[in-house]
Parts: C-alpha cells; structure tokens; sequence
C-alpha cells in the first residue's frame, strides 16, 4: 500500500506550529509496511481541502487527514468529506456516548459544541476519541481507505496507535519496510559520509539518509522487501558495515537521546556525577534530570556563572581565574575538580565559554567553550568552538559535554 498525508490548519503554514503529526504518522506507516510518498499541509479553507481530497484520492490507498475536527467556525474538515463523499452529517451514538464519557470525567457541562461533536458524515466508522471531543473518521470506498483525525498531536497519536496501526496490520500487502537509525555526534556530514566511503557497495541496493542536527548527525537505514528476515540480515549488515567506520561516534540507536545513553551507562557502572555549569546555563542538568531514575546517578548541578560564584560555591582560586580568566582549560578543570570533590562522587563535569552574542575577542571569540572532566585519576578540559548562535552554542556544549563523559567512561579516544 501506499499513502499521502494531508494535514491542515494555517498555523502550519504561518509556522507557528510544528508539524510533528505528520513525522509521527510517516513513521507508524512505514513501520506496518505502508509507504508514505507524499506529504501535503493545506489551509483552513474547504475549497483547498476538497482540492487536495480530489487530488490526492486517485493516487494513494491511504488518505491520512488530521486537523479541523473541532467545534469552532474555523474547524470545517468535516463538511468538506461530505462534500467529497457527497453525504451528510448524521448524530452518531457512539460519537454521543465518547464524548458524554469524557466529558463527565472531567466534571464538564453538556454544550452546543459537544452536540455538534457528535455528528459524523454518513457512512464512515467511529474512530473513539479517548483524549477530546472529536471523533476521529474512517471511509473505505473501492479498496482505499481515508483516514481522518484530529490535529491535536496527543489525540491523534493515541488514534494512529489503538486504530490506525492495528486496522491496517489486519490489511498488510507483505510489503517489508524497515529502519533503523543510528545516532551520531562530534562530526559532521560530509566527514561521516567520507569515513564511509562507496555507499553503492555499502548498501546493497537500499537507502541511507543523513539527517544532520546541531548536536549530530542521524544516519537512517531503509531496508525494502518482501522477506522479513531477510531484510533484517541486510539492515545488520549494513550497520555492521557503518560501525566498522564509525563505531565512536555513534552514541544510540533510533530516538535515543545522549542523555539517556549516558545514564544508562552511569547506572549500569553504580557511578555518579556533579556538574558546574557556567555558559550552558542548567542546560545540562535539565537533560539529565529528563530521563527518569537519574537520581541515582546525578547528585547535584550548580550554575556558577559569575566569577565570583566560581569562587564562593566551587571554590576555584581566585587566582587561577585572574590569571587565565574564567573562559580557559585551567578554570574549567578546576571547576570539574572542585564539584568532584564537592559532591564527593566519581565523576565531575563542567562548561566555561562564551555564548555570545557580544563578550568575544580575538583570543577568547564568542562560541569559544571549554568543557572539564574529571575522576580519581585525572582532570582534563578541552576546547572547542561552536559558532556565534548562542542558543545553539549552549546546545552543542551540553551535548559535547556528555559525549565527552560518555567516552571516558567506555575508554573511546
């Protein structure tokens, strides 16, 4: 099978919302075997929404729309599918009984709005709602399928997982698609595709898309068939393949995050760690703290971003930063020593730099950071240079900084 994805609201094309949607719903697809080859976002108008319905609808075996199902006058999906279909609204029980539930649980009056939820163009199936008011749509006409939903990304994810994926497993062609992504940081595209040299010998005949991020680059495997199996030996071959050139700096697999990676790690090996925070703000301690459990490796982060809290709360010399200043590999051992030793634990970590905008200079320029390390056997800081975006200088930091344990723990150069 394939399918398009058409998602609609003018937020989307203003760009002020995020179209995560379609990224959730192309992976759910692709994940049962249904490929996704075009993505369309149209504007709150029912002409542009019939006009993208007619378009769209001859082409694919599955029509997936979100967004528009509300009950406000901007919310107008529904009419422009019966349009399409040429049917009406009709008052659906159990649309009524969803809606009566949910709206009970939370203590909420029965509205004009909720009784104009309840209508559902004639003909399609009921998609429960389990999060809010608006039913989700399913047509089947002449072996296609038009899937409709909300736009309200928590609603529509619970849809695609306890109807869509399981609805359309039940209808699968025996098409294969797999993926598998691998994590990477400290080095960039062009020098990863380098390391691994011909793809056309490396892959077999399948795909492998780069994916670059401020903090890394993601490296996405697609293998196509009709064998279960033997698509999964070629996808272990192929990252076997991709390892073998860059086994260092690739961190996790799929969405893995470096945060849980290296927590994973710290809890596995019963080791802890305190961080001093200077140009990265909390941004450190914020990621680590995300993951759940990391209590039992985090003790405790501190943001020293003054001099003079450098000295009073870690207690780096005051000498050592009126020599070297704040921004230099001797204070930013010192300050992964003191919080070491501090905390009294097995690892300590800290940031120095300049996030910019203004503060640089030629010797120290803004985007410079030193990042520390240190354990019972040594303190280290090394330097680097990130740009002069400060919002993605403190991202690239915090991510360098834990790459920078994650490597001294597993003893990686």
């Amino acid at each position: 099978m394939n399918s398009v994805i058409i998602t609609i609201g003018d937020e989307l094309l203003m760009g002020q919302v995020v179209n995560t949607n379609a990224s959730l719903i192309a992976g759910k697809l692709n994940s049962i075997g249904i490929e996704v080859t075009r993505i369309v976002t149209v504007s709150d108008d029912e002409s542009q929404i019939l006009k993208s319905l007619e378009e769209e609808y001859p082409r694919f075996d599955v029509v997936i729309v979100t967004g528009g199902l509300g009950p406000t006058h901007d919310d107008i999906t529904r009419s422009a599918i019966c349009k399409f279909f040429h049917t009406d609204l009709i008052s659906d029980n159990e649309a009524r009984n969803n809606i009566e539930a949910f709206m009970k649980a939370r203590n909420h009056p029965w509205s004009e709005a909720a009784e104009n939820q309840t209508l559902i163009p004639r003909g399609a199936t009921v998609i429960s709602n389990r999060h809010g008011t608006a039913p989700g749509e399913l047509f089947e006409r002449d072996n296609k399928f038009v899937v409709v939903m909300p736009g309200v990304p928590y609603e529509m994810e619970a849809m695609v997982n306890e109807f869509v994926v399981p609805f359309f497993q039940q209808k699968a062609t025996g098409k294969i698609i797999l993926h598998k992504t691998l994590m990477t940081t400290g080095i960039s595209e062009s020098v990863l595709a380098t390391r691994l040299g011909n793809l056309d010998e490396l892959l077999e005949g399948e795909k492998l898309a780069f994916l670059p991020a401020p903090t890394g680059v993601r490296m996405r495997i697609t293998v196509v068939g009709s064998d279960r199996v033997r698509c999964e030996q070629k996808l272990l071959r192929i990252e076997s393949r991709i390892r073998a050139e860059a086994e260092k700096f690739i961190y996790g697999v799929n969405d893995e995050e470096l945060e849980e990676v290296l927590g994973r790690l710290l809890a596995e090996r019963k080791l802890r760690i305190a961080i001093a925070e200077s140009c990265t703000g909390g941004m450190i301690a914020h990621k680590i703290t995300n993951v759940p459990g990391s209590s039992h490796y985090l003790d405790r982060a501190l943001v020293t971003y003054s001099n003079q809290s450098k000295i009073d709360l870690l207690g780096v010399p005051r000498e050592l930063i009126e020599k070297h200043g704040a921004v230099s590999r001797e204070v930013a051992e010192a300050m992964a020593l003191c919080i070491r030793l501090q905390a009294n634990v097995d690892i300590g970590m800290s940031t120095t730099g300049i996030a910019g905008p203004s503060g640089g200079s030629t010797e120290k320029p803004i985007g410079l950071v030193w990042i520390g390390y240190s354990d019972s056997r040594q303190a280290i800081a090394l330097k680097f240079q990130f740009g002069n975006d400060r919002l993605r200088t403190k991202e690239r930091a915090s991510q360098a900084a834990m790459e920078l344990v994650r490597r001294m723990i597993l003893k990686i150069e």
